[in-house]
């Protein structure tokens, strides 16, 4: 997985967006003859310091404005450049070679320096991270289409790249109508099911998909290091796809694990052929929490479904223990797009041993509650029957007085 980030200006439209308009450019030779065409969708999470061993994530969208000054396209290579903002750009490098072509890498530069994007950053330089793009053997006066998610990872960017229509290298000034296809838009046996959900986002109305598997997921540093990250959880996801509403479940072992730890925010990603959702953890050195969801759904048909909430604070609990909560949650991420998550336990710092510390049950969970409700109730009882008692035995004396 590669980490590249893309900033957009959405910010500014408040931290909850629904995202469903792609970046559509067309760059055109020195005969002002289409020699270039992209249509695509992006989205990033980029961490960036802002004091010492402490970070902020946030999560940017490529925005639908962009400017293609600096792209250009020769006989056997050519480069789109997107800027946007103020001092962002995204950079893809094409060759071609006889009767293919391919992206040899994808550059994106952020510039720490804009407070709007990125507020408090102690760095004001510009920043750059490079990647090898999986796009390769595009046949030639065809254009390349990919509606499934990539998820790259590079530093401490993850850039989503999906809902693509790329071409290079245009013939006779025309987009082709012959598309090729990538690998993962081919595969049908991996796709989960999907059903019709109620609309009404209870804890126990949503399951007509079976409950689903509860998978483990861990992050290391490196190789020869202990997680540094862990969770087990089955999740499912609730989301609007048109005028239906539909659920999908995980399944774990259809499911790619990647992220990062860091001194203050930590990052699990996880990716299958259908979903991919980022769980964006946050620490103010006493107390972590889930921060920030970034889900993106790949349905059967139709374009996909992205979700993005950088404004939570749920799965609470103290820095160095876990967060457990074995009842079935629901976590409404956006008012399109609902999780569902069972038998939940998370540790997103501090992780000793590769081991779970003492968790932080939820209220679902916690029955301890439970124990001074019930002896409330048997008082209040109690003291009902004995008022009823009263009054009844005050009714008999008082007619066993009455003058004759």
């Amino acid at each position: 997985m590669f980490r590249c980030a893309f900033l957009i200006l959405f910010l500014a439209l408040g931290n909850e967006l629904r995202l469903s308009h792609g970046t559509e450019v067309s760059v055109n030779n020195t005969e002002n003859k289409l020699c270039l065409y992209a249509n695509l969708m992006v989205n990033f999470s980029v961490a960036y310091e802002v004091g010492v061993n402490k970070s902020e994530t946030v999560i940017l969208v490529l925005p639908e404005n962009v400017t293609t000054e600096g792209s250009a396209c020769e006989n056997t290579t050519s480069t789109l450049k997107l800027s946007f903002g103020d001092g962002h750009s995204w950079t893809v490098d094409f060759t071609k070679k006889n009767k293919t072509y391919q992206v040899d890498t994808i550059v994106f530069s952020y510039n720490l320096n804009d407070s709007s994007v990125f507020p408090n950053s102690t760095s004001k330089e510009t920043k750059s991270v490079t990647v090898k793009s999986i796009i390769t053997n595009v046949s030639v006066d065809t254009y390349y289409s990919c509606k499934s998610a990539d998820v790259r990872t590079v530093e401490s960017v993850i850039q989503t790249l999906y809902d693509v229509a790329l071409q290079a290298f245009v013939i006779n000034g025309s987009k082709s109508d012959t598309d090729t296809i990538c690998s993962a838009d081919m595969t049908s046996t991996t796709v989960a099911p999907t059903t019709t959900v109620s609309t009404t986002a209870a804890p126990t109305s949503t399951p007509t998909l079976p409950t689903p598997t509860t998978g483990k997921y861990s992050i290391a540093t490196d190789v020869n290091s202990t997680a540094c990250l862990m969770a087990t959880f089955g999740l499912q996801i609730g989301y609007k796809h048109g005028d239906k509403e539909e659920t999908i479940n995980l399944v774990p072992n259809m499911t790619e694990v990647g992220g990062a730890c860091r001194a203050n925010s930590s990052d699990l990603m996880l990716t299958s052929d259908t979903i991919t959702i980022m769980f964006t953890f946050s620490n103010d050195g006493k107390k972590f929490q889930l921060h920030a969801l970034n889900v993106t759904v790949i349905p059967a048909t139709g374009a996909p479904v992205v979700a993005v909430n950088t404004n939570m604070s749920i799965w609470a609990a103290a820095v160095g223990s876990s967060y457990m909560c074995n009842k079935e949650q629901t976590l409404n991420v956006t008012d399109t797009l609902t999780l569902y998550t069972f038998e939940l336990r998370v540790q997103p710092f501090e992780v000793n041993k590769g081991e779970f510390a003492t968790a932080h049950e939820c209220s679902l969970d916690d029955t301890s509650i439970l124990i001074p409700i019930i002896v409330g109730a048997a008082l209040a009882g109690l003291i009902l029957i004995v008022v009823i008692a009263y009054v009844i035995g005050r009714r008999k004396t008082y007619v066993g007085y009455q003058t004759l």
